[in-house]
């Protein structure tokens, strides 16, 4: 016999709501994102094989060619997502865009470490509600961002839209469901990250922007690297950390979501804790999860 007497402390079994589940993607969402791809990965390629003698010997051409087609990039995968993201967890994107500003804010223009901490409500939205939701957070954000306080951050939407597919990437496969999984997926997913960032930092910007950024990349030129050498070897070790960490915080943020709201986004179950045989459910741990 089932009971919902609240002195009991078991409440109603009611289920908190329908989860959101992403709508059908029409092709015409997929091949947005394809040809968002297409133009990021031509554009790095393009810097690469076409890079100065010297930065400002053609600053303004490069500058320009970056900005253009790493925007244009980012735009073209905001727009292919879009359609494939419940209303539900669109009311979300303001809560995780103003957590990435405010963190990335107070890291990059006042502390002097090397990182940048500015993806954490990108990452969450995407082990929430997957690899859509997480991309167009990631460029959202650093065009809210630019507009608003650092304009500098525009031309970085690309990579900030890849490091929230990359989330929910992560999540799918499950790297969600054990910390040093979580840990690991975040360095992996660094990698790219920094490579994508390395020719923007350098022939936008001219080197690191943030503050203990830029004392890296000119401790490598005074070591005799080119600015993009200067920038990547910067930027690869920082953004392997960087990710890593905050891949790292948004598992234990996660975790610490109330299950009556995780269950109410169907990506999370992509993300579940492991069930350990022949334990019964709520033995142990609160809420029946058991630690990684």
């Amino acid at each position: 016999m089932t009971s919902n007497d609240p002195a009991s402390g078991q409440g109603s079994a009611a289920p908190a709501g329908p989860a959101a589940t992403p709508p059908a993607a029409p092709l015409w969402s997929t091949l947005l994102i394809a040809a968002g791809a297409l133009v990021i990965a031509g554009t790095y390629l393009w810097i690469l094989a076409t890079q100065p003698a010297t930065l400002g010997a053609d600053l303004g051409h490069t500058t320009l060619a970056v900005m253009a087609g790493y925007l244009a990039g980012a735009l073209l995968i905001a727009a292919g997502a879009l359609p494939r993201i419940p209303a539900t967890v669109l009311a979300l994107l303001p809560v995780m865009i103003a957590l990435n500003v405010v963190i990335g804010q107070i890291v990059g223009t006042l502390t002097p470490i090397p990182l940048y901490l500015d993806s954490l409500g990108t990452v969450l939205i995407g082990v929430l509600a997957g690899p859509a939701a997480g991309a167009l957070t990631g460029v959202l954000t650093n065009l809210i961002w630019g507009v608003t306080i650092n304009p500098s951050l525009i031309p970085f939407s690309a990579g900030a839209a890849f490091i929230g597919a990359a989330a929910g990437w992560a999540a799918r496969a499950g790297a969600f469901r054990r910390l040093w999984t979580a840990i690991l997926a975040g360095g992996v997913a660094g990698i790219p990250a920094g490579l994508l960032g390395a020719p923007v930092a350098a022939y936008v910007f001219g080197g690191g922007l943030g503050v203990g950024t830029g004392g890296v990349v000119a401790a490598f030129q005074a070591a005799g690297a080119s600015m993009l050498a200067a920038t990547t070897l910067q930027a690869i070790p920082s953004d392997i950390i960087d990710k890593a960490i905050v891949f790292a915080v948004a598992f234990l943020a996660f975790r610490a979501v109330p299950q009556r709201l995780r269950s109410r986004f169907a990506f999370t179950a992509h993300s579940l804790p492991p069930k350990v045989p022949g334990r019964s459910a709520g033995a142990g741990t609160r809420s029946g999860e058991d630690l990684p």
